[in-house]
């Protein structure tokens, strides 16, 4: 059975969550988008768990309106080290609300489970987080979440390590995914020979149910679904078929940057710079390109063999405001999207199955040859930087856009 997942999400009780991001209006969006298979995010929070309980039916895979979940949250740690602070998300998946319980328990009595859907948990290092959770259910998988983000992540430039086996140690045995996260793509990620005996997945760490965000990555399996199948597909790869992910340069934190002063930079262009922003003087955020070409072993282009594959992909709202020209949430994208997925039935079938003749009778040329463009991975996209989205390009000309149907 092939299954698009998309594993990690937040709640509406996580911060700058919207207050939509609830199990009906994700069901109803995942669905729409093409997702057959995602997680409910923030199992941690006492309210959502109630809401997760009364609403989910099942074991291990729980189902909801038609939709399959699995029960997911993210935590962060923050701690110091001889290196200085680190600050670092983790992804969980648990098995059944009876492990969850044990979870919550356990991480109660190390902060505040009410005070976000994310929790935060200081002076609790990597090693012993995992440690204490595998200590609970050998069938939790630990999951470091968006591998690069600068601010909170494994490799982060702000709060980062170096390599994977100064984070965690001994305990490292019990990690075996990693999430490569928006700004960042297997490709990149193949360039670490440290990082070569970890399964690479992408998720949409979405705050908002809409499609615009919600599987903008996601992970392709030819699974049974339960989920002992799903964990070990995670583990060997076996059944694991590809990732779905955005071109890296729309993350929002691929280039260097600053975004106060609107200076993005390459990561040649900063080093020559001294890593500070020509415009104020201040130091740079440094993105994800930057710090891979820090600490790769391996030239760009290298392939990794066996590896599974990947699609890389933009966001179809995205596709269809570039070239309308106007904002992802305006009526005229909204209209448009509902349109061609209402005709195809998805958003993924839109983007990678729609013949071109079957998409010319229901969309104009314009934004047919952009989604084929997309498709066909010949769109050059704008680099993101410093928490600012990046911008496809599409260098037709586009002309008498008023309406598309």
């Amino acid at each position: 059975m092939k299954i698009f997942a998309d594993l990690h999400i937040h709640s509406k009780y996580s911060r700058a969550t919207s207050d939509r991001m609830d199990i009906e209006h994700i069901a109803r969006y995942g669905a729409i988008k093409g997702l057959n298979l995602i997680g409910t995010g923030d199992f941690t929070h006492p309210k959502w768990l109630e809401e997760l309980k009364e609403l989910l039916i099942g074991d291990g895979i729980y189902a909801f309106n038609g939709m399959n979940f699995v029960l997911t949250a993210e935590v962060s740690n923050i701690y110091s080290t001889p290196g200085g602070v680190k600050k670092i998300h983790h992804v969980l998946i648990a098995p059944d609300f009876e492990v969850v319980e044990q979870i919550n328990e356990h991480l109660s009595k190390r902060g505040n489970l009410l005070a976000d859907g994310r929790p935060t948990f200081g002076k609790y290092p990597s090693p012993e987080f995992v440690e204490d959770i595998v200590s609970i259910s050998k069938d939790v998988l630990i999951i470091p979440a968006h591998i690069w983000t600068p601010w909170f992540s494994l490799f982060g430039a702000e709060s980062g390590f170096d390599s994977i086996s100064e984070c965690y140690g001994d305990q490292l045995k019990h990690i075996h995914a990693l999430e490569t996260g928006l700004s960042s793509d297997p490709p990149m990620n193949w360039r670490l020979s440290q990082l070569d005996g970890f399964t690479l997945v992408s998720n949409s760490d979405s705050h908002s149910p809409w499609p615009l965000r919600i599987g903008r990555e996601c992970n392709v399996f030819d699974i049974d679904l339960d989920y002992g199948s799903l964990i070990r597909a995670i583990k060997t790869r076996e059944g694991f078929l590809s990732t779905v992910e955005t071109d890296p340069l729309y993350g929002k934190y691929h280039w260097d940057g600053h975004r106060n002063c609107g200076i993005a930079m390459s990561p040649k262009s900063s080093i020559k710079n001294n890593n500070l922003c020509p415009k104020c003087g201040r130091k740079l955020t440094i993105g994800v390109e930057h710090r891979v070409e820090l600490l790769a072993d391996r030239d760009e282009g290298f392939i990794m063999e066996g590896a599974p594959d990947f699609i890389k992909l933009l966001p179809l709202k995205e596709i269809i405001a570039a070239i309308l020209q106007m904002g992802v949430s305006t009526a005229s994208v909204n209209n448009v999207y509902r349109k061609l997925t209402s005709e195809f039935g998805t958003e993924f079938k839109v983007l990678l199955e729609a013949p071109e003749s079957s998409l010319l009778k229901v969309a104009k040329p314009e934004l047919v040859d952009a989604i084929l463009s997309v498709r066909n991975q010949k769109v050059e996209v704008e680099p993101g930087y410093d928490g600012v989205y990046g911008k496809p390009i599409f260098r037709k000309k586009q002309r008498d856009l008023s309406s598309f149907f």
